[in-house]
């Protein structure tokens, strides 16, 4: 049965619960089919509420029994919930209902997961488990007992007993229901603890299934590293007895930062050299630092509704990412940071799915867990603190823990506190929240009589719900640099108020070369006529690391464009002479090297024509960054070797900055390498790798280069029992393949035994990798749109988060030639017309349709 006609949810109608929840108790009966939930809630009266309707959500519940005061009451049922009269006094409320968790595909609510009880809560999940007011602003002290025959029974807060088939916990801090947490099943745990700063001792736990032990320690050590981080930049202690973790094969997500029991994606947070890259170390660490760092921002101040949800999730996108930079190279981080965004958020903001960093209206709100809100929403806060300065910010941050704390809240409320400590009004500012799209910055220069001016313009084109946009709050880093390499300013952020504003530097012996947006100080394009020997200038002498790193990326965009586009075109000689000086500079570390070494995505390249009137055609950008890879291998020639060998790590292996920068470099320089040799270098490194990093590089190389054959068919026998890197397996096959390929090898992959299309990690990998594959999803042929299309049909009645978010695949159909859309509209109208359709997926396909 089709999902209830969607209704759009805004903003502007927002009113709180009529009743206060002031405690809950849940008994859980675990069974497969037939678990029951028994729900005991004490109400009252909200004295803040208007409205005093009693309704509680609930989704997929059978209800056995309800109660008010110790008096059966017989609700009303629709499937969004149940309604019934309750008193205008404070009241206990009781129901138990019976949910079947074993055939939960929709990973939502209480499921299983190869025979472990587990739950997602985040957004609306709670409401699938039993009847209550399932919103953010709901908050209450919960208390929790689980009856079963498993070994480990864990929910939220501390424990509180335990016996023969029972467990009972308690969390002493109010939450919503969304931070509810529950698993149970046969768990071991790797164990550790931590002092805090006020000398309490925290029982740390990381628990997973049999036979996964051996991959705990490095999360574990991420996680204390993400405690002690947080008291020494943000005065922040945790809270409880207890930390649990918990891995899990079948999750949608990547983690969740429930209270006390945060619940992992297995793939997010397992680690091991032999089966893990240093990608992978990396990630981990950041998000167990990001679910952790949730505990305060999050869950002791939450979101008063979902429209805040960039209130949580931006402020922690940044703090892990400020976080990652103390960790390893901050350089390296942000520049990973800008290229994540351009490559997801920027394509987000400029097409159908575009939206703001705070919705105004929704009708499916886990559609809106996207890249605006996490990732523009942190370049948000990161412009904020650049505005007031790192003390105010500070200042501020300790103003928001101590005024906020317990509390549900609000972008306002947010913003008050930097406006109470700084005396600044941030009324335009917070337009970064209800603009949607991306700003472009034009800028144009002079110099006359030792004075250097800097004119700048913004501009947001129209979005599809705001034609119009007005001026934003822009803070513009810039530095100046003289015609002999030295720097003449020093790094000053211009903060742009007006649509319209010029700045001027006096005193200037010479006109100077700007480096302008240092650090990337704002998610914008900036638009310039730059001549290329600027830019080259840049490379060579830009004292700013993001900046140096743009000015060549900027140099390869523009050949990269030119070859794609002009027959005959050929690789700019400044480009790769600069390149060639750039790799000789042994002072830079090696990771920031790879990523001169990288050149812009495929995608990026397609938006950047689309952007200059030009139809992309997929196929010729894709032979253009070919060639381009080819020119890079000529020209850096026997240099190639040398960082090759440089870049060799002889101790023993470690997932640490200092080794993993190395190869980093040594792995983005084989695959230079095996251009030039055909392979051999990899396959010798293949043969003698020991670790996952080595021999999964090696592996890329040999495939890209149209061999590996032999590799890849030991890699599965080496590995077909270890779910996480057979996914890799599977990913590796489809992101290296031909453009011609791609689908066929794909279709090849889902016949594959293993392919479990139930399971998100598996199914991301297979169609993950082909829509990333850019020449290869937009095959002429048009083979990869049907096969997504149909998989996509097959898998929303199973699970429509994980089928919503793949859609995103078709958001910039609109950029390519008449005849790609033709064929990308046919399985548009497909999906749309399919019988059934998840509420979530339609609103996906709608959007992306432009209906």
């Amino acid at each position: 049965m089709r999902d209830a006609a969607p209704t759009t949810v805004y903003l502007k109608d927002y009113t709180p619960f009529g009743y206060l929840v002031e405690a809950v108790h849940l008994t859980f009966d675990l069974a497969p089919n037939a678990t029951r939930v028994t729900s005991r809630i004490r109400f009252a009266p909200n004295p803040e509420a208007t409205d005093r309707r009693f309704f509680l959500e609930g989704e997929a519940l059978k209800l056995i029994r309800a109660s008010i005061d110790g008096q059966q009451v017989t609700p009303d049922i629709t499937p969004e919930g149940l309604s019934v009269a309750a008193p205008d006094a404070p009241f206990d409320w009781e129901a138990v209902v019976e949910i079947d968790p074993e055939n939960n595909t929709a990973l939502e609510g209480l499921y299983m997961s190869n025979g472990m009880y587990c739950t997602q809560c985040e957004a609306q999940g709670f409401r699938k488990i039993t009847y209550y007011p399932d919103r953010p602003d709901v908050m209450s002290i919960f208390t929790v007992r689980i009856n079963g025959d498993l070994p480990v029974m864990l929910s939220n807060g501390n424990p509180v007993d335990q016996g023969e088939g029972w467990a009972e916990w308690h969390d002493p801090w109010p939450k919503p229901s969304y931070l509810f947490a529950l698993v149970a099943g046969d768990l071991v745990a790797h164990t550790d603890s931590f002092t805090t700063v006020s000398g309490r001792s925290v029982d740390l736990n990381l628990w997973v299934r049999p036979g996964d032990e051996h991959k705990c320690a490095f999360g574990m050590q991420a996680l204390k590293k993400s405690m002690k981080w947080d008291e020494d930049v943000y005065g922040r202690e945790y809270d409880l007895d207890v930390f649990n973790i918990v891995a899990v094969d079948d999750f949608n997500m990547g983690a969740m930062e429930n209270k006390g029991l945060n619940i992992f994606n297995s793939s997010c947070v397992l680690a091991s050299p032999d089966t893990s890259t240093d990608a992978n170390f990396e990630r981990i660490e950041a998000i167990i630092a990001h679910e952790y760092f949730h505990n305060w921002t999050g869950n002791r101040i939450t979101c008063r509704d979902w429209f805040q949800l960039c209130l949580k999730e931006g402020l922690t996108v940044f703090r892990d990412s400020q976080f990652t930079s103390d960790m390893r190279s901050a350089p390296v981080k942000r520049i990973s940071d800008v290229i994540d965004l351009r490559a997801r958020q920027f394509p987000e903001d400029n097409g159908p799915l575009s939206h703001p960093v705070r919705p105004e209206s929704f009708q499916e709100i886990n559609n809106f867990y996207t890249a605006t809100v996490y990732e523009k929403g942190a370049e948000v806060i990161g412009m904020l603190k650049r505005l007031v300065g790192d003390a105010a910010y500070a200042e501020a941050l300790d103003l928001y823990f101590a005024r906020h704390d317990g509390q549900a809240c609000t972008i306002e409320d947010w913003l008050k506190v930097f406006e109470d400590v700084t005396g600044r009004d941030l009324g335009q500012f917070k337009r970064w929240y209800s603009q949607p799209g991306t700003p472009r910055l034009k800028v144009s220069d002079e110099f006359a009589d030792g004075t250097y001016t800097l004119h700048f313009e913004q501009m947001t084109p129209a979005t599809p719900e705001q034609p119009d946009k007005l001026a934003q709050v822009i803070p513009v880093a810039v530095g100046l640099i003289g015609p002999n390499g030295d720097e003449v300013l020093q790094t000053q952020v211009l903060e742009m108020t007006e649509a319209k504003q010029s700045f001027s530097f006096e005193g200037l012996t010479a006109k100077p070369v700007p480096s302008i947006l240092r650090g990337f100080s704002a998610p914008v394009i900036l638009e310039r006529d730059t001549p290329k020997a600027e830019r080259a200038f840049l490379l060579a002498h830009d004292t700013d690391p993001f900046n140096r790193w743009e000015a060549g990326r900027a140099l390869a965009r523009e050949t990269l464009l030119n070859m794609a586009t002009e027959d005959g075109a050929t690789p700019d000689a400044d480009y790769l002479d600069g390149l060639v000086r750039l790799m000789r500079d042994d002072g830079l570390d090696p990771a920031y090297r790879a990523l001169m070494l990288g050149l812009p995505g495929q995608a990026e390249l397609a938006g950047a024509l689309a952007e200059q009137g030009i139809t992309p055609d997929p196929m010729a950008i894709w032979q253009a960054v070919e060639r381009l890879k080819d020119a890079q291998a000529d020209a850096l020639g026997a240099l190639l070797d040398a960082l090759f060998e440089a870049s060799q790590v002889s101790e023993p292996y470690a997932p640490d900055a200092a080794q993993s920068s190395k190869r980093a470099l040594a792995g983005a320089v084989l695959r230079l390498i095996t251009r030039r040799d055909g392979g051999a270098r990899a396959a010798a490194q293949y043969a003698a790798a020991d670790t996952m990093t080595l021999q999964l590089s090696a592996l890329a190389c040999l495939l890209q280069a149209g061999t590996g054959g032999a590799q890849l068919a030991a890699f599965y026998e080496q590995w077909q029992a270890d779910r996480l890197v057979i996914d890799k397996w599977f990913m590796l096959q489809v992101s290296e393949a031909a453009p011609e390929a791609a689908a066929a090898i794909a279709k090849k992959l889902t016949k594959h035994a293993d392919f479990n299309w139930k399971n998100p990690n598996r199914f991301r990998a297979v169609f993950g990798a082909l829509a990333g594959n850019h020449a290869g999803f937009h095959a002429a042929s048009g083979a990869s749109y049907a096969l997504l299309a149909d998989w996509l049909i097959q898998l929303d009645p199973l699970n429509p988060q994980t089928t919503a978010r793949m859609c995103a695949a078709f958001q910039t159909w609109k950029r390519y030639g008449a005849d790609r859309q033709a064929l990308i509209a046919t399985q548009l109208e497909r999906i749309a017309a399919t019988p059934d359709l998840s509420r979530d997926t339609a609103e996906m396909i709608s959007r992306i349709r432009g209906a």
